[in-house]
């Protein structure tokens, strides 16, 4: 992947965490990551991040959360750059391992993993029938999937609201309905699958982050970011605020167990 065809160059990594903490990409920072894990027992886990980022939630995950190993995957070069670099500070770089992956089918072996993790991330793989049955097949008996993922109402045509904003972004994303995940979820076996709503959560954060954008912060933003690249992200969030407002745009938690 070329430097101009990144989704999450440098630029974008520095503004992202300058919303979410150091070393988030997502919304909700650490206490949201962790929110897709409670009731999960990670002790001793060996953990798969998918969509790694700049690698906070790795470093989190054995850290605080008590796994004892977490590779993480990536498409792009910067974010595991950055990933690395985290592990590295944090002294955890034997229990991390970033690696930097093309787009496909996971490359690892039948039964690898206890927990497959991804924050915020699978949005942008379209075949979410094909990512279910490979996740399941790399997690153990007993093993568990648990993450956060960007979703659409429904699996119509999106509004002229929501294209408006898809457009706004520019970024590859692949949104699809909770019953579509439910359904790859179930279809690859899955069982005690679960779809928690964030939409009226994430609605009070992206209200919030507007605010920080246009406001008292807005100059100090346009400082360290640009003008213009700050003048685009208040109008990309004004539409996103208005997709999640009515519902359209709805993140969920999404979880489900391999059987014994």
């Amino acid at each position: 992947m070329s430097d101009s065809e990144l989704l999450y160059d440098d630029i974008h990594i520095a503004f992202l965490e300058d919303i979410w903490g150091e070393g988030y990409l997502s919304p909700g920072g650490p206490e949201e990551a962790a929110r897709v894990l409670d009731g999960l027992d990670l002790s001793g886990a060996r953990v798969l991040d998918i969509g790694c980022g700049s690698g906070a939630i790795a470093v989190q995950i054995l850290r605080d959360l008590g796994a004892a190993e977490v590779v993480g995957i990536d498409v792009e070069g910067p974010v595991c750059a950055a990933a690395r670099r985290r592990a590295e500070a944090a002294g955890l770089s034997d229990q991390i391992d970033i690696r930097l992956v093309r787009p496909g089918p996971l490359d690892f072996a039948d039964g690898s993993f206890d927990l497959v993790y991804s924050k915020d991330s699978i949005l942008h793989i379209p075949d979410k029938e094909s990512l279910a049955a490979d996740v399941y097949r790399i997690l153990r008996p007993g093993g568990w999937f648990a993450a956060s993922d960007w979703l659409i109402a429904h699996d119509d045509t999106p509004s002229p609201a929501m294209q408006a904003y898809l457009k706004a972004e520019d970024l590859d994303f692949a949104m699809a309905s909770p019953g579509r995940y439910r359904q790859a979820l179930e279809g690859a076996g899955f069982q005690d699958v679960g779809l928690n709503n964030r939409n009226r959560w994430y609605l009070g954060q992206a209200e919030a982050e507007l605010a920080w954008l246009s406001g008292a912060e807005r100059a100090r933003l346009e400082a360290a970011h640009g003008a213009d690249f700050i003048a685009d992200q208040i109008k990309t969030w004004t539409l996103m605020v208005e997709v999640i407002r009515s519902g359209e745009h709805c993140p969920h938690h999404l979880r489900g167990q391999r059987p014994l």
